[in-house]
């Protein structure tokens, strides 16, 4: 992906499993892709919650030592992004409050839109927050409200609005129980899945390749799953949902080994890739080759190239060996952070016509980079598609984006685009096509689209 976009976390659960803790681990190494910033797996075997969070990726987190530490055949777990609260060490989920007769723990994969007004209407009360992010307030709802763990939930749910795909671990009376939890409009994927006679959810069904799972099904938007000893439970939020899924999912956050929102990540891109290609042969568009933007343009690029009959080719080489951070040259290495990640086949690019996939543009900064290091190769033509339409707006609901001064499709045309990004041609998907040739079974979250937000943030100007 050639722009800024950051997906905002995966969450991962095993219930009734042995060695829960170490099944985490898998699942959200499985799950790295939607958060790098911070892991954490909080694990009971009926008592007290054991846990451990850090900053890193997983296997820098964890080490057998400290998976060791953490006994049970229940456990939840977090990758982080950080959308809201910033990249602390205290901002790490799972988040976890204890007392002498209860414990909460939960893993939060979304954004809640009117978090800073509840936050604010308890610290009035008397509430102290230990970290920035959003999903302490849910903590805190939860702990002034009254009844059992699951009253206590829907009754802070209720409260809430926004994004959240949840993973909730509660400890009344030495009973533990797991709360799998997928908000009304369903804006970030969640899925269950069984592992040796127990249970596992996860974001992405990915995660249960991993870890030697079979995929359940997809939570229902408004729908809570609640484990409690050999029980299982199924009940609603609310009676009407409004299902509204995000398309960003199968477009570019989500694996394309993933099953999400009832299709495969993989053929959903394809399919993208394809009508790109149909929009192409009207305007009669010829090239020599076709190469995607590792790793999420990939997909539709071999969609372009089978619909188009154009070769694909891997004209770009990604190094997937970057970490967290690296250790800058001096300036005199021009573009040193796209270098890094992107580096062009030189010899099979000179004097070709290239048509150039991606699945979004945001700044349009990195796309210039590309196509420029692309230039330098010596490519005679670029052609840039999109398989995705311009992002106009920014999202409020678990994703990273900039506001909209700085969306480069918010503020320029589709020519001043293709100018600024060195390219001869620029086409972008039409929304109206995705709908009318992917058929999703419900509608879709496109406000990064369209501008029209199922909810509207209230905490947010």
């Amino acid at each position: 992906m050639s722009g800024d976009f950051k997906d905002k976390c995966g969450v991962f659960a095993a219930w009734n499993v042995p060695e829960a803790a170490h099944v985490t681990y898998l699942g959200l190494f499985a799950l790295q892709h939607r958060g790098q910033e911070g892991a954490g797996i909080v694990a009971s075997n009926g008592g007290r919650f054991q846990g451990h969070r850090g900053e890193g990726l997983v296997y820098n987190v964890f080490s057998k030592a400290t998976l060791a530490n953490l006994p049970g055949d229940r456990a939840i777990g977090h990758v982080r992004y950080s959308t809201a609260g910033g990249s602390l060490a205290k901002n790490v989920q799972p988040l976890w409050v204890e007392s002498s007769l209860s414990e909460v723990a939960i893993a939060h994969n979304g954004n809640l839109t009117n978090a800073v007004t509840i936050r604010h209407q308890l610290e009035k009360k008397g509430s102290v927050f230990q970290t920035l992010v959003d999903t302490e307030v849910i903590l805190h709802l939860m702990a002034v409200a009254e009844g059992n763990a699951a009253a206590k939930l829907k009754t802070a749910l209720s409260q809430v609005e926004g994004a959240y795909s949840l993973i909730v671990m509660t400890r009344e009376a030495n009973e533990t129980k797991v709360f799998v939890v997928k908000d009304p409009y369903g804006f970030r994927p969640l899925a269950l899945g069984r592992l040796d006679g127990g249970w596992v959810a996860a974001s992405e069904s990915c995660a249960f390749d991993l870890v030697g799972a079979e995929m359940v099904r997809e939570l229902e938007p408004g729908e809570v799953v609640e484990f409690s000893g050999n029980e299982v439970k199924s009940w609603f939020l609310k009676e009407k949902a409004k299902p509204a899924p995000c398309v960003f999912e199968w477009i570019y956050f989500s694996r394309p080994d993933s099953l999400v929102f009832g299709e495969s990540v993989y053929e959903m891109r394809k399919k993208l890739g394809e009508i790109l290609a149909e929009q192409d042969k009207a305007n009669g568009l010829k090239a020599d080759m076709v190469i995607g933007v590792p790793d999420s343009g990939i997909p539709a690029a071999i969609g372009y190239s089978q619909a188009s009959g154009i070769p694909f080719e891997m004209g770009l080489i990604r190094n997937h060996y970057i970490g967290r951070t690296f250790i800058e040259p001096l300036q005199s290495i021009r573009d040193f952070s796209v270098k890094i990640k992107q580096n062009p086949l030189r010899g099979s690019l000179v004097g070709k016509k290239v048509v150039v996939i991606d699945d979004s543009v945001v700044r349009g900064t990195t796309s210039k980079k590309i196509n420029q290091f692309l230039r330098d190769a010596g490519v005679a033509e670029i052609h840039m598609r999109i398989s995705a339409p311009p992002t106009i707006s920014p999202c409020y609901y678990g994703i990273d984006t900039p506001q909209k001064k700085e969306l480069i499709a918010a503020n320029m045309t589709v020519n001043e685009i293709r100018d600024f990004m060195v390219a001869d041609t620029l086409t972008y998907l039409n929304m109206d096509l995705i709908t009318e040739r992917l058929k999703p079974k419900t509608s879709m979250c496109d406000a990064c689209f369209t501008g029209k937000y199922p909810i509207k943030p209230k905490d947010i100007v």
